[in-house]
Formats: C-alpha cells, structure tokens, sequence
C-alpha cells in the first residue's frame, strides 16, 4: 500500500522515480480506508532530505500511512525556504488535541549542548508528555533517543573523544522482540554523533529492554515493554552519500573530521561508498509499522491508553 503525503511536497517525485507507490491527498480522498496517522517531528537542519529519507522507509509495507510534518515553534530553522514550511509543516498547537498511531522524532545537531540549553527543550518535552497519552508508538532516532531517555527515564549522554562517524556491525541483544524480526546474525547501521549513552545504564532502568548493540557503536536499539517508546542511536535512514555529504561539510568548516569508519571503499572518499545498510533499515521500520503500530493500535485512537 502506498504513503499518503502532501500532493506537492518534493519527496513525492523523489519516490515515485524509485517506483515507491505514492498517493497523494486528492487520491486518497477516494479511499475507503483508515490510513495510520503518523506524525514526524523533523528536528533536522536538513528538512527535505529527512523527508524524504523517512518517506521512502515508511512507505514500505502493505499498510496505507498518513504521515504529517510537525516542526518546533520555539526555534526556527535557516536551511530550509520559509515557503516550503509554512506549505508542508504544522505545530504542536494544531496538534496537541489530535491522536496518532504513530510518531517520529529525527535527530538534531545540537548534541554537544546540555539538554537544558537546546533552544527548543522546553516544547520538546511538552511533546514528550504528550506523546505519552496521544501516540501509541514513538520512534526516536539518535539526538532524539537520547533527549528521551534522559527526559523519561533520567538516564544521561556522554560526550565522545571525537566524533563516531561511519558504518558499524550490530549484533541483536534480545531476539524475541519483534521489532528485531527477521534481522540476520550482524547487520551495519550509519552513525554520527558526538555524545553516546551508556548501555549499563540503559540495562540498569527495569522500564527498558535493549534489543541490540554494536561493540565499537554501544547500544542501537531499545524499547520499552510493548514498544509504546523506542529509542535508536543511529541512522538507518539516511542515504547512501549523508556520512559523505556530512565528512566534506565538517572539512568545508575546518573540523579535521576522520574519514566516516568502514564507508568508503579502501577508505578513500575518492570512491562510492557501498551501501549495506539499506534492506535493515526497511526491515526496521516495516516491523515497527507492523507490529507496533498497526496490530496494537486501537481502530478509534483517540482511545489510545495513556503510557505509565
């Protein structure tokens, strides 16, 4: 079955080159169906490529999605046209009053801050508590699995000697999750960040379950009993040049960045990367649509049962 999105938002083209099944709001008026709400928080400075990266995953798998685009009101991105914001992008107010079965929060660039001195921290743990009585999953990525886990759980981010960047081997931790279903013996996610969490401390907190780590990357998944919440560390989203795109603009600012880790062929950014990461990261956001969306959800969701 195929995304719904806005009929002109510019991953809509993206997608259907890649012949991705693609109904946009005129069609789906037609449809005698009720599509999953999802809500995407877009945190990223790079507001269309995460869209369209997050699309393309959420549109494969057999159920019709409705996905809605929500940024922060209390910070304003300077990456991405004004006019393209105000067409394709909500608030929290227009929504806070609103149920969805599923919810998105991306990661940010604002890692190296505390948590407290993050422009927008406030209305993003406003959506937190929210998420909790009106979402019946929430899948966090990267900045955001750690700004949760602190937010709900208390457990705290660490900053990185230097910055981890590359492709990394994960091994699954608790394999009767089902959000690990399917997935082989080792398989490589993206990483970029500057600061990590702990995996004893996630291991220590009875509220949470981790379900798989890498040993150079530590802790990739966790979840809560049911998967209400679900925190991931990396990127399986991002596409095959992001760690490329993401190297050269660190060189352009006269970081030093290392060359991202187990990318390049050779390590040589003279080269394509390979990508081996791409059938995980369908499998990932398949089984969580599947498993922890769909079949738990309740038809009407505004009867979604608060998260204790």
């Amino acid at each position: 079955m195929p995304i719904k999105i806005p009929n002109l938002l510019p991953a809509t083209q993206v997608l259907e080159s890649e012949n991705i099944f693609v109904m946009t709001e005129r069609r789906a008026m037609t449809q005698d169906i009720r599509p999953l709400q999802v809500l995407l928080l877009n945190l990223m400075p790079t507001k269309i490529a995460t869209e369209t990266q997050l699309a393309r995953l959420l549109s494969n798998t057999p159920l019709q999605v409705e996905l809605e685009l929500m940024q922060t009101s209390t910070y304003i991105g300077r990456n991405t046209s004004p006019e393209h914001m105000l067409k394709f992008y909500t608030d929290f107010d227009h929504v806070r009053d609103r149920y969805f079965d599923g919810m998105v929060i991306t990661g940010a660039p604002v890692e190296k801050l505390p948590f407290e001195d993050v422009e927008y921290w406030d209305e993003l743990c406003a959506i937190m508590e929210w998420s909790k009585t009106h979402v019946h999953s929430t899948f966090h990525i990267c900045w955001a699995a750690q700004a949760a886990l602190f937010y709900h759980y208390g457990i705290p981010k660490y900053d990185l000697p230097e910055k981890l960047s590359g492709v990394y081997a994960h091994r699954v931790v608790r394999r009767s999750s089902m959000l690990m279903r399917g997935f082989d013996e080792v398989f490589y996610v993206p990483h970029s960040r500057n600061t990590t969490v702990l995996l004893e401390d996630v291991f220590a907190c009875e509220k949470l379950k981790v379900l798989a780590a890498s040993e150079k990357a530590g802790l990739y998944a966790a979840a809560t009993e049911g998967g209400r919440q679900i925190f991931i560390t990396g990127h399986s989203e991002y596409d095959a040049d992001t760690l490329k795109n993401e190297y050269l603009r660190d060189l352009k600012q006269g970081l030093s960045p290392r060359v991202p880790e187990n990318y390049f062929p050779d390590d040589d950014p003279a080269r394509p990367p390979l990508v081996n990461w791409r059938s995980h990261a369908n499998l990932l956001y398949m089984n969580w649509l599947n498993y922890f969306v769909y079949q738990s959800t309740p038809y009407d969701i505004e009867t979604i049962e608060p998260l204790r």
